[in-house]
């Protein structure tokens, strides 16, 4: 799974949280389905609800790591993906 970028982009996606992320990507998404949009503006639209898809990603990512699953008879937690 990708990692955090250190550098901001120009949207500022990567000081969102996940929620403002995922609302941010439901509103694009619905600019997006507008009829009167021309191909400049389609673009810009979609590399930001792609920026906002990118930022979800990384933070989901994230908390994957961190979520840890006690194995039955184990002593010591394992990561969930690891888990049977």
């Amino acid at each position: 799974m990708p990692k955090a970028k250190s550098t901001k982009n120009s949207s500022g996606e990567s000081d969102l949280s996940y929620n403002e992320a995922h609302t941010a990507l439901q509103l694009t998404l619905a600019a997006l389905q507008a009829n009167d949009l021309d191909v400049e503006e389609m673009a810009g639209l979609y590399r930001r609800a792609r920026g906002y898809l990118d930022r979800c990603e990384v933070l989901l990512s994230r908390v994957e790591e961190e979520v840890m699953v006690w194995n039955e008879g184990s002593e010591t937690p394992v990561p969930l993906s690891d888990s049977p």
